[in-house]
């Protein structure tokens, strides 16, 4: 069991879950209060996506990215930032007997130009999603190829930014520890990212048979999508890891109670203090990283 953990909020992500939660934060000035509030409730890292203040969909655009870093160190609050970088690789396949024929939901770019706010801001840390993936129980996939990553993972040690590697099956979880091995990353941290259809299932055997094969020493984080997330987040920490919870993950407190980031915080807090477990500072959380503050 992990005695000391690290909680990072997922705040907002890019899914369709803003019509089903008023909750979910749109605007930047909404998502750095949620990161305000989840720090309160003692999250250690907030994650952080941004979206179309108007439309409330996904965006790439990095003056959002740049509002909401502004917002947050304004607050005054010390918060570990973690920026996502998996935008870009959205892939809907068309119809039927016409799969090149991309569907509206696309939104496919280089694997540099995915980074474009990363460079410009500079995170304490970034994702890098570390392989394809049916995305959903539609047309649509997440598309990252083995040279997209390796030109990824090296702009990523490049700048200087800690690379948080999102595993959503094994397979990914092999090519992750071949760029470590090529020397494209430099004592990354690892994201296991269980429920997503159709990737690893938010179970015990799988989440364990990936510790199993993490590097020796990795300093690692779990998570299950919707009703799972909290018995992930325990497991996780049995295991010997950190937890992810948040809005971009789930939206339920409790059955038909709407949840924020902050509750969602407050909630595995309590569960991991009375399995007797203690939530690490932002300061704290640097030094288990191996971060420098920005």
């Amino acid at each position: 069991m992990n005695h000391d953990v690290i909680i990072t909020c997922a705040l907002t992500g890019a899914g369709d879950t803003t019509g089903k939660s008023h909750l979910v934060p749109i605007t930047p000035k909404q998502i750095a209060a949620a990161a305000v509030e989840a720090a309160k409730a003692g999250a250690t890292v907030v994650h952080c996506h941004v979206r179309d203040p108007q439309t409330g969909q996904f965006s790439r655009d990095v003056a959002l990215y740049r509002e909401v870093m502004e917002r947050i160190r304004e607050a005054d609050i010390d918060i570990i930032v973690n920026l996502t970088a998996g935008m870009g690789g959205d892939l809907e396949i068309g119809a039927g007997e016409s799969p090149t024929d991309f569907g509206p939901g696309t939104d496919l770019v280089g694997p540099l130009t995915r980074l474009a706010h990363v460079e410009a801001l500079l995170p304490e840390i970034c994702t890098l999603d570390c392989g394809t993936l049916n995305f959903g129980d539609g047309n649509t996939i997440y598309v990252s190829t083995p040279q997209q990553l390796r030109a990824g993972a090296q702009r990523i040690t490049e700048l200087g930014v800690k690379a948080e590697l999102e595993i959503f099956d094994t397979g990914h979880l092999w090519f992750a520890k071949q760029m470590i091995k090529e020397g494209l990353l430099v004592d990354p941290l690892f994201q296991l990212c269980l429920g997503i259809p159709w990737g690893a299932p938010a179970d015990t055997t799988t989440m364990k048979a990936m510790v199993d094969n993490l590097p020796h020493d990795a300093v690692w984080s779990g998570f299950g999508i919707g009703r799972m997330q909290m018995p992930m987040a325990a497991q996780s920490v049995l295991l010997g890891g950190n937890v992810r919870v948040g809005l971009e993950d789930n939206l339920w407190l409790e059955k038909g109670v709407l949840a924020t980031n902050g509750q969602l915080v407050e909630r595995v807090s309590e569960i991991l203090t009375r399995l007797g477990a203690r939530i690490l500072t932002p300061a704290e959380g640097r030094a288990k990283m191996n971060l420098t503050r920005r």
